[in-house]
């Protein structure tokens, strides 16, 4: 048991949507990662996701809207809904969701990470 320090994990992620392992805690997975751009629509078919905003901003698309995710604010996404993250400028985010989420979901792509490092 050590505390964390979170500004000194972000400062050791140097790629954007490619999302660390910071702790693990009864079957959940609490991710950091670097958001800048746009990522891909996607949805989690057994999963559900907390994205917590620890700098910047970001927006949270849907098909049929959208959603501003500011500094110190945290969106839960049901699963199987479709999404897609997009941050115009860079972006800090913590994750929390189940062992074995994968980043893309459902879907298949150069920006699918099977296997995450640990920060």
């Amino acid at each position: 048991m050590h505390k964390i320090n979170l500004a000194e994990k972000f400062s050791k992620i140097t790629e954007y949507w490619k999302p660390y392992i910071a702790a693990e805690l009864n079957g959940q997975h609490l991710k950091l990662d670097k958001l800048k751009g746009e990522f891909v629509f996607h949805h989690h078919e057994h999963e559900d996701e907390l994205f917590l905003v620890v700098k910047g901003r970001f927006r949270m698309e849907f098909r049929d809207r959208h959603e501003w995710i500011e500094e110190g604010e945290f969106i839960v996404i049901p699963r199987g809904v479709e999404h897609k993250p997009v941050a115009e400028e860079e972006c800090w985010l913590l994750l929390f969701e189940p062992v074995g989420t994968l980043n893309t979901g459902n879907v298949q792509n150069e920006r699918t990470i099977h296997e995450l490092e640990r920060v």
